[in-house]
């Protein structure tokens, strides 16, 4: 390490030593609405075994959380941020940039990306994710042309679909869900149609003319509470929502899963990768906090515990897809060394 980049550290410690203590004894966590209610389960477990103060737990989103948690180290700063996919590129220089540059990279589990109805809808939902595509994306193939979505009706894209309106709730573009779902279902979706496929588009093209979703009414960005999208979807059976596989699992007495390409979401199918809509999570860890922020180090020990990770844990009774047991007990020992994540390549 350079004597520049040792020293910037070495300051960065110094800046939360000699705040830290004074200003707040509370662990501070801010990121994906998805990861939410796991960190929340560990804050709980923690707070249980320890009686220390309960960490502050914020859901701002993915996008929202990795801009806030790369803004510096100090007691100003939170020390860790969820997310539902990984850190970008961008996002990693901006924390260099501001001298947060010694991040622990936790891959804690699975996750799918669960389209959900009321379970006062009596329709048998099962969806291709080309159907998806045409029903939510801003532009679609009409007779030959590439032209903005006409779709309001699930029987114009399907005649064996409802004669219904389109209607469904989804998270806004700071979402890390927005974002997985324009890449597992939007992205994958549009390849799956003839237009796209027969025109020799490649996924440049894709990602170029296939990631907008329509503004137009039928598509509703709910933002990012999924607690809200769960209530909508009861006051309006006919309404789909978008969003993790753990807010499904926990409302399974008012929602059910909508089927993709004829498999239901469970911890199973997205376990074994036959649920086509599935991702990563992810938690992201300032080492430069550890040791000074009282507790944190205690609380990392908590979250990456067997209890908490393994199949069977406390985070998988909430809907977490564990790991494997060998990738679990490597993430326990990177993460518990504090070993730094590499730098993204996109």
């Amino acid at each position: 390490m350079s004597y520049a980049k040792l020293s910037t550290s070495f300051l960065a410690v110094l800046a939360v030593s000699a705040t830290a203590a004074a200003a707040r004894d509370q662990i501070r966590i801010v990121g994906s609405s998805t990861v939410f209610p796991y960190t929340q389960a560990v804050a709980e477990q923690f707070v249980n075994n320890t009686g220390a103060p309960s960490p502050i737990v914020e859901s701002t989103g993915t996008g929202g959380g990795m801009k806030i948690f790369c803004e510096g180290v100090g007691e100003q700063f939170p020390d860790i941020t969820g997310a539902s996919r990984a850190m970008k590129k961008s996002e990693y220089d901006l924390c260099q940039q501001n001298g947060v540059t010694d991040i622990s990279e936790a891959l804690i589990g699975f996750d799918g990306l669960s389209l959900a109805i009321s379970r006062d809808n009596d329709f048998d939902w099962d969806l291709t994710l080309g159907e998806v595509y045409l029903a939510l994306a801003a532009q679609v193939p009409v007779n030959g042309e590439w032209v903005d979505n006409p779709y309001r009706k699930w029987s114009e894209i399907n005649p064996d679909l409802p004669d219904v309106d389109i209607l469904a709730y989804g998270p806004p573009p700071t979402s890390g869900t927005r974002d997985a779902f324009v890449e597992l279902a939007m992205h994958a979706g549009c390849e799956e149609l003839d237009y796209v496929k027969n025109g020799g588009f490649d996924s440049k093209w894709v990602e170029e003319n296939c990631s907008r979703m329509r503004t137009d009414g039928p598509f509703v960005e709910a933002g990012e509470n999924d607690n809200l999208i769960v209530q909508r979807l009861e006051a309006d059976p006919h309404a789909l929502g978008i969003f993790g596989y753990s807010f499904l699992y926990e409302n399974l007495d008012k929602l059910k899963g909508v089927k993709i390409e004829g498999v239901e979401p469970s911890a199973d199918t997205i376990a074994d990768k036959s649920y086509p809509i599935s991702r990563p999570l992810f938690i992201y860890i300032k080492n430069a906090h550890r040791g000074v922020i009282p507790n944190l180090e205690e609380f990392i020990e908590e979250y990456m515990s067997d209890d908490a990770l393994e199949p069977g844990g406390y985070l998988s009774e909430r809907g977490l897809v564990p790991l494997s047991d060998e990738r679990r007990m490597e993430l326990q020992d990177a993460v518990l060394s504090g070993k730094p994540m590499e730098a993204p390549k996109s």
